[in-house]
């Protein structure tokens, strides 16, 4: 049976709804004269700047918080949901970040009262030192992407993206340790195609499908903040029978798609955030003729000079 279930996330939406945005959706027609419809979610509009709050609502409106409080790690976007969702809700809250997450993401973090223990490495050195103040003192951990809770939070994306888009055909997601496709592909099953979509840097959701099972992989990248994990979780290789199709796309087609975010459309976001883009921009993904495409654009937590 799955862990994260249609009613699991329909319960998370109802949960949440107080505290997150539901966020617009921008048509563009048949932007790159494929013979599609193209349509983009502005997830990083969501507060904290991406989907992440969505799970972690889902996550601490549902628990039991002891003395201790919260402990989560973070390449940064997690982290800044679980600081804002702790200072909301009123709850003391530590969040492990690796070093080579940018400096406007650990700052804003502790700008939201939270606790920040940087920690050389990436998202997976942090996530040990977390979980080893978890052992140490009690308090609760809010997974970045493998809890039941957090999954389900995120698949309200979906939820609210299917009343927003009756006839979408196909969504393109970014994956980093895979919640947001988890969550998503949970909540579709199969009644829509579900693409994922990973910088050549940060391969772990392609790797598993290649090897048939979560595999470790090397990661770095302009993305790696966003989409850094090592290996994808348990629960993402669970979904992952809805999951359609696997791209990888380059550093360069990155960029160029943050590029066009912001001479078309005016919008800047982090590399994590065009990387679903960059598929349809290079070619990497075709999709059908006639099929309408949503790409969710996710990670506005970026210095705006660097785009443009």
């Amino acid at each position: 049976m799955s862990q994260v279930s249609r009613s699991s996330i329909e319960a998370a939406a109802r949960r949440i709804e107080p505290h997150v945005r539901s966020t617009p959706v921008l048509g563009l027609g048949d932007a790159f004269g494929g013979g599609y419809e193209l349509t983009l979610k502005l997830e990083h509009l969501q507060v904290t700047g991406s989907f992440k709050p969505r799970g972690a609502f889902s996550l601490l409106t549902a628990s039991s918080i002891p003395e201790a409080g919260v402990v989560a790690a973070s390449g940064g976007n997690f982290g800044l949901a679980v600081a804002h969702v702790c200072d909301r809700l009123n709850l003391p809250v530590t969040i492990f970040v690796p070093g080579s997450s940018p400096a406007e993401k650990i700052e804003r973090i502790g700008d939201y009262g939270a606790t920040v223990k940087v920690i050389d490495g990436y998202y997976d050195e942090a996530l040990a030192e977390a979980r080893r103040a978890i052992a140490d003192t009690g308090a609760l951990e809010a997974h970045a992407y493998d809890q039941p809770a957090v999954v389900a939070g995120q698949g309200t994306l979906g939820l609210e993206l299917e009343s927003q888009v009756p006839d979408l055909g196909t969504v393109l997601l970014a994956v980093g340790g895979g919640g947001l496709i988890g969550g998503v592909a949970s909540w579709f099953r199969g009644q829509r195609r579900v693409v994922a979509i990973e910088p050549e840097l940060c391969p772990g959701f392609h790797a598993a499908r290649q090897a048939g099972h979560p595999v470790e992989t090397e990661v770095g990248g302009t993305a790696v903040s966003s989409l850094g994990a090592r290996q994808i979780g348990d629960l993402a290789w669970e979904a992952s029978q809805w999951v359609d199709k696997s791209v990888l796309v380059t550093e360069s087609a990155i960029s160029d798609a943050q590029g066009w975010l912001w001479e078309h459309t005016r919008m800047v976001v982090e590399p994590a955030g065009a990387t679903p883009l960059a598929a349809l921009m290079s070619g990497a993904y075709q999709p059908e003729p006639d099929d309408h495409v949503v790409v969710v654009v996710s990670g506005a937590n970026t210095n705006p000079s660097s785009v443009g």
